[in-house]
């Protein structure tokens, strides 16, 4: 579980400096032939986490039910909504703090059990670490559509 932990922290700190090397109004920006842009696939990649590990643990997420809500999967950007900067700076610190918050839970045995889910890509999880390994796989694919947003925004 340690080198799992270990490269989502390294995934956080790329979502990290994708949110502070982008201007506020291009993180916002859908590009034409996108249905999202930066700031939701960001705060989508904290909400999902907290989902399929605190979520389907029986837990409750440390991120509050609105914020969820607006970012799960099915959700689409408020095409009006720009974050303040301290909304900006709060999801960076967000970014970072779940994790680790998460390595500590792990550390002090807090997942005791887990709800079965089938995520839409048709992976059956079963356990908090399948829900970790997956979440990796999930913030990478994640990477891969900021790459691509920041590319046709001309980043």
């Amino acid at each position: 579980m340690d080198s799992l932990l270990n490269i989502t922290k390294k995934t956080r700190e790329l979502y990290v400096k994708f949110l502070t090397e982008t201007p506020i109004e291009k993180l916002v920006e859908i590009p034409r032939g996108f249905n999202n842009n930066i700031w939701w696939n960001v705060a989508h990649v904290a909400v999902t986490q907290q989902l399929l590990v605190y979520k389907l643990s029986g837990l409750e997420p440390h991120l509050s039910e609105t914020f969820i809500n607006a970012y799960r999967k099915g959700s689409i950007p408020d095409a009006s909504y720009v974050p303040t900067l301290e909304e900006l700076d709060r999801l960076k610190a967000a970014l970072i703090e779940l994790i680790t918050r998460t390595e500590e839970d792990l550390a002090l045995g807090v997942f005791k059990t887990y709800q079965p889910y089938l995520t839409s890509a048709g992976v059956n999880l079963q356990n908090v670490s399948e829900a970790m390994t997956f979440n990796l796989v999930h913030e990478g694919i994640h990477i891969g559509a900021v790459i691509a947003l920041k590319k046709a925004l001309g980043l």
